[in-house]
């Protein structure tokens, strides 16, 4: 896998395909790695330069303790595609990487020719919210990879329903191989970001809102309360899919992300 040293960082990525598409970026959610968008890699590689990097504090990408605000990541996604010169892009996240994805629009809308937001929500944090998120932080600092496991058999059943078995090693893998630092750092920046509801509204490209029909972190409601607010978008809901369609149904995913990059081709 190809890294590249940016701003301090060592930043692994995957880099595959240079169809006639545009570029397609893809950012991860929290606690995972570039893998989970291995199925769209694979099948999107053959018509679109398809980008997947690690963020920082995951996979194969530096960890910095702390605190990692939205804007962090989003700075690195920038400073890796000057790298390796991708100029405009259609830029995909699930969960944590919808949010990353919206403060990318926040701060560089003009080089992002489509947005797909997968599984997330554009709200700011409740209080409530920001303290389970610091109390969690704190517990995998205290209790380091053990408290990484521990996490991710806690939540796995949200985040893959309990009948995609097929799916559920590969995302049980990657959580309990974040390391806790690093997945710490990003719960306190999620904790404090930004509210991007009136952003959404604003949003000048064509976007897709995709969720899971079970999927219990963001809900069906939230998806369709972003596809009401954004002036351009397509909602696609996944049949028999919780937090990760991509990996859990991913034909149907991948069917509808592959008609919103064609309806992209056919505007432009």
């Amino acid at each position: 896998m190809p890294s590249a040293e940016i701003n301090g960082l060592t930043i692994g990525y995957e880099d595959k395909g240079a169809g006639p598409g545009p570029a397609l970026v893809l950012v991860h959610g929290h606690p995972f790695d570039r893998t989970m968008w291995q199925p769209q890699i694979d099948r999107f590689s053959a018509t679109h330069r398809v980008v997947a990097p690690d963020l920082r504090g995951y996979g194969a990408t530096t960890v910095v303790p702390g605190t990692t605000p939205l804007s962090a990541f989003a700075e690195d996604l920038a400073a890796l595609l000057d790298h390796l010169g991708v100029r405009e892009f259609v830029l995909a996240g699930l969960s944590m990487g919808g949010q990353i994805a919206m403060e990318c629009y926040r701060l560089f809308p003009e080089r992002i020719l489509g947005l797909v937001l997968a599984d997330t929500f554009p709200a700011a944090e409740t209080e409530e919210g920001r303290a389970a998120r610091n109390a969690t932080a704190d517990r995998l600092l205290t209790e380091g990879v053990a408290g990484m496991r521990a996490y991710a058999d806690e939540v796995l059943d949200r985040m893959v329903a309990p009948y995609n078995t097929h799916a559920a090693p590969h995302v049980h893998r990657m959580m309990c191989a974040t390391d806790p630092a690093g997945a710490a750092a990003a719960l306190r920046g999620r904790a404090d970001r930004p509210d991007y509801r009136e952003l959404l509204t604003t949003v000048r490209v064509p976007t897709l809102v995709v969720v899971g029909r079970d999927d219990a972190f963001t809900p069906v409601a939230d998806a369709e309360a972003m596809h009401a607010a954004l002036p351009d978008s397509t909602l696609a809901v996944v049949e028999s899919a919780a937090h990760m369609p991509n990996l859990e149904r991913p034909e149907e995913f991948d069917t509808a992300l592959a008609e919103f990059l064609r309806s992209l081709v056919r505007t432009s």
